[in-house]
């Protein structure tokens, strides 16, 4: 009677276990799993002191929502002395082009005087010409050619007075022209320093880059804040399972598969997907990889980062470093 109780008890068991293998095979779990999500820190880029936090530790904000502020005294001037540069600029523009425009008229004024002065010339040549040869031929008095050469003589210094007194409106009218070409010039640097100075001054304001909570708030008013320099944390609400199994674990695992997340702080489980498969193991994308080229090589199941999905936002607050235990489920 006890042989036939053991030999049922036996039986039992060899069938629970193989009804428990041929359930537990179809999943695949692992408890090395915890809440990952991509934190930003929050960090000025523009120094100067704080003068406003309007945030507290654990607080959840809205993107676009104003964090800090860092005195904007100093970008106010900068702002305020780029505007009056450009103003100059564009006063130094409006000057010299109105000195273009006189000028162009006094080069229609000199073009006209030297038009003029040809005139004369020719008119003065032509009567000095032919009072030179009624002198010679003894019909003109010589104190009439004298006055004709000497009126051929001044047009002449008339006409190269006005053709130098229009090289010279000339050359000027081309000055006038660098001039204003410089003065754009330095207008096109006044607006860039203006547009740097309206963009650190809008930098002054530290507004949260997507929605999240607040963590390691560290900046506080009248501390100096520099760029680069962290004042605080933003954890966004977008956030997933990191599960690290063991890469014999993997031979089933396929994206897409149905996913039981257990949360440890809730006690609660909530439901997901495999997103991806991280293409190698962790430990070959740590800051100092393992060096196996030795001769005490001592081979160690490695564990391959799984990214796992929510289905739905949970709804509990779910922050990075948290415990779950994923299990994935490789067989239908």
């Amino acid at each position: 009677m006890a042989a036939s109780i053991g030999a049922v008890l036996i039986i039992a068991a060899i069938g629970g276990g193989i009804l428990w293998w041929l359930h537990a095979r179809n999943y695949e779990s692992s408890d090395d799993a915890f809440i990952d999500t991509r934190t930003v820190l929050i960090s000025p880029q523009v120094s100067g002191a704080i003068t406003g936090v309007n945030v507290t530790d654990n607080q959840v904000v809205k993107a676009g929502e104003l964090l800090a502020t860092i005195d904007p005294r100093d970008y106010k001037a900068a702002v305020d002395q780029a505007a009056a540069q450009i103003r100059q600029a564009q006063a130094s523009i409006t000057d010299i082009e109105a000195q273009i425009g006189a000028q162009q008229a006094q080069i229609q004024q000199a073009n006209q005087q030297v038009q003029e002065a040809q005139a004369a010339l020719t008119f003065a040549t032509d009567e000095n010409q032919r009072y030179q040869e009624l002198v010679q031929k003894g019909a003109g008095t010589v104190q009439r050619a004298q006055q004709a050469q000497s009126d051929f003589t001044s047009k002449k210094a008339a006409l190269d007075a006005a053709n130098a007194a229009k090289l010279a409106a000339d050359r000027q009218i081309d000055v006038l022209r660098a001039k204003v070409e410089q003065a754009k010039a330095q207008l096109k640097a006044a607006q860039a320093q203006k547009e740097q100075a309206d963009a650190n001054l809008q930098r002054t304001e530290l507004r949260a880059p997507t929605d999240g909570r607040i963590a390691k708030l560290t900046g506080a008013v009248g501390a100096l804040a520099s760029p680069g320099q962290a004042i605080m944390v933003l954890v966004p609400l977008d956030v997933w399972v990191t599960a690290n199994f063991k890469e014999t674990q993997l031979e089933l695992m396929r994206v897409g598969q149905p996913v039981d997340i257990h949360v440890d702080a809730y006690g609660r489980s909530y439901p997901g997907h495999v997103n991806s498969i991280q293409a190698g193991s962790g430990t070959a994308f740590s800051l100092l990889p393992a060096e196996n080229a030795t001769g005490n090589y001592v081979k160690v199941v490695q564990r391959v980062p799984v990214k796992i999905t929510f289905d739905q936002p949970p709804d509990v607050e779910l922050g990075p470093g948290m415990s779950v235990v994923p299990r994935v489920t490789v067989r239908p």
